[in-house]
């Protein structure tokens, strides 16, 4: 439990207030206040500022306040800044320094949030690990998260998110990270990054506040990231399968799990997938790099416990198995899951759910009938497409496959829905992929609860 006073916390933002009430949280939603906590109003939708009393009443004792703000709280102390958000990342930044943890950052256009995963996994079997939890990964998720670590914490992983420029540069300088790796370069964002090298040079911003000895890892087929590193005086260590300083050998791939060696050392994932085990080489990195054994890495590696909807293996209500992949997607991603699940034993039929990847810009269509190519009747026994930019996938499938079961779904979710349960069998396997926008997680929970 964090236990700073007020007077230290005015000191650490730049403002004055002597008092030396404890504070013991900091929130900066109203409703999760508790006795001893900090409010911080942010403002969005609405104006934070005007849920003080409502913290009040929860249990805050102190709270930032705007200066542009008016009638601050008499009750409780009250700490004036010109911005609470930056005073929470100001905040943040000092409480990282107190408690002395090494910070771990990770970005990348996919796999950050399993990456993350199993790189705390694996350094929790030696050290006092904390994590970004769920996808609280941006410029009020980051701050939040590394206030909320415990005060024993000993590495915190940090998952970096963004979508535009400068972004990942203002989280890197919050953190300060010691070892910073980036998963891959994908085409995420890419409508408001302008081009792949637009994206790989917003992700080479994680270096911004990397330590003068800290560790950048990165993949080594990724020619983009590699041109930007020429000025930077940290230690780099890339990776890959079959390539890089650490490079892995898939020796087995099942269903639920993934076996690979690495410098003459065997490993499992319990993860579909060689683009897991590029995940996992990060973590055995960070894991080496911070002094841990084979073992403890094998063991970290191999107990991981995965975010939901990240390649997460679930049952239909009839028995079927769904491989989930609906958090996220893009073009690099969406192809390797696809081409992964291919090869994947079944008993039955193999199918995919495939949704629209957003954000993509101009390129779009072009990039969703290139799906095509990782596509093919003889793994698929059906694929349903669902979303207006999933057509040109549609006609794609068409022309080269004109007497395969493609159905398409411009928007109508519920006969999608409708159809996938009426066609599912209980020893087949689905694969379901879109963006998050799209809310293919409802098909899956359609999935689960039929019978």
């Amino acid at each position: 439990m964090m236990k700073l006073t007020i007077q230290e916390i005015a000191q650490a933002v730049g403002s004055k207030n002597d008092a030396l009430t404890e504070i013991t949280g900091v929130e900066f939603d109203s409703r999760k206040i508790a006795e001893g906590h900090l409010f911080v109003p942010l403002k969005g939708v609405r104006d934070g500022h005007e849920f003080i009393q409502q913290a009040i009443a929860n249990g805050a004792v102190a709270t930032f306040w705007s200066l542009e703000s008016t009638k601050a709280p008499s009750e409780i102390g009250v700490i004036f800044v010109e911005d609470p958000l930056k005073a929470m990342q100001d905040l943040a930044k000092y409480y990282l320094q107190k408690i002395g943890a090494d910070v771990i950052a990770i970005t990348g256009s996919n796999g950050k949030t399993t990456t993350k995963d199993l790189t705390a996994s694996v350094l929790s079997q030696k050290y006092q690990t904390y994590k970004t939890q769920g996808n609280y990964n941006n410029n009020i998720g980051l701050p939040y998260t590394i206030l909320h670590m415990p005060v024993d914490t000993e590495k915190i992983v940090l998952e970096m998110g963004m979508d535009h420029e400068k972004e990942i540069m203002e989280l890197s300088l919050i953190a300060n990270p010691k070892v910073a790796a980036i998963t891959m370069i994908g085409e995420a964002h890419i409508e408001n990054l302008g081009s792949r090298k637009g994206i790989a040079r917003a992700k080479m911003e994680i270096t911004a506040g990397l330590a003068a000895d800290g560790l950048l890892i990165i993949p080594e087929e990724e020619p983009l990231l590699k041109s930007l590193t020429a000025n930077l005086t940290q230690s780099i260590e890339t990776f890959g399968i079959n390539v890089g300083n650490l490079s892995a050998k898939v020796t087995r791939q099942e269903k639920t799990q993934t076996y690979f060696v690495v410098e003459h050392e065997s490993f499992m994932i319990p993860l579909p997938g060689s683009y897991n085990v590029t995940n996992a080489l990060i973590a055995y990195a960070v894991g080496r790099f911070f002094a841990l054994s084979s073992q403890e890495i094998r063991l970290g590696l191999a107990t991981v416990s995965v975010t939901q909807n990240r390649t997460e293996w679930l049952s239909a209500g009839n028995g079927a198995s769904i491989l989930s992949d609906v958090y996220n997607a893009n073009p690099t991603a969406m192809g390797l899951v696809l081409d992964t699940f291919a090869k994947l034993p079944t008993k039955g039929r193999r199918m995919a759910v495939l949704a629209d990847m957003l954000e993509l810009g101009g390129e779009a269509s072009q990039m969703h009938e290139k799906m095509a190519e990782h596509i093919k009747p003889k793994d698929y026994a059906v694929v349903f497409l669902y979303g207006p930019q999933m057509r040109v996938l549609k006609e794609a499938l068409a022309a080269k496959y004109p007497k395969w079961n493609v159905k398409y779904f411009e928007k109508e979710k519920e006969q999608l829905i409708a159809a996938v349960k009426a066609e599912i069998l209980p020893e087949d396997s689905i694969v379901l992929k879109g963006s998050n926008g799209m809310g293919l997680i409802e098909v899956v929970q359609q999935l689960q609860e039929m019978k």
